[in-house]
């Protein structure tokens, strides 16, 4: 782990972490088909960088995925690309963008892409919680034969800014529980 070889050498553990779901499906052209709603920062870059946080992803270099959430208003979006609001929505599309795109097609396993957006963080962050034995439960519940478009006007957030609407994805949360309590139930 290199955490351990840091602390060989004095040094505090170094981690890395991605923001998809935007930087593993998209790459600079998207500014011209989706205008500010690809506009982001860090931006995106070429297809070449988008490779490389797969290998990075694939092969450990990257510990972590975030969502990077940012949820903008249409309005704060729409202010032209030099000065509309940087980010998108994240929370809502990043696990089913990346399960689709990275898993089902087997560019990563299923279990790398659970590592990297939930386990890492809570190991990493030495967060509270879990699922074993004592643990408050924290927890989400995936229907991965879900398969749908993602619809912007069904986001809990306040932001609708995403140049995924309409993208097909699979695998949809229908239970979260943090804390031993129900946070979301989309079960009915």
């Amino acid at each position: 782990m290199r955490s351990s070889l840091c602390k060989k050498h004095s040094a505090p553990p170094v981690f890395a972490e991605a923001k998809p779901p935007h930087h593993f499906t998209l790459t600079e052209e998207a500014v011209n088909t989706y205008g500010t709603y690809a506009k982001m920062n860090p931006p995106l870059r070429t297809e070449a960088d988008r490779q490389a946080l797969i290998a990075g992803l694939k092969d450990g270099t990257i510990d972590m995925i975030a969502t990077d959430h940012a949820p903008h208003t249409a309005e704060e979006k729409l202010r032209g690309l030099a000065r509309s609001a940087m980010g998108i929505v994240g929370l809502e599309c990043a696990f089913p963008l990346l399960y689709r795109y990275l898993v089902l097609p087997g560019t990563i396993p299923f279990g790398r892409l659970v590592e990297a957006m939930a386990l890492a963080p809570r190991r990493i962050f030495g967060l509270e919680g879990g699922v074993e034995p004592g643990d408050e439960a924290d927890f989400t519940v995936l229907d991965l034969e879900a398969e749908y478009r993602l619809d912007p006007a069904a986001f809990r957030s306040k932001g609708r800014a995403t140049p995924f609407a309409a993208w097909p994805v699979r695998g949809r949360a229908v239970l979260t529980v943090v804390g031993g309590r129900v946070a979301y139930d989309g079960r009915s």
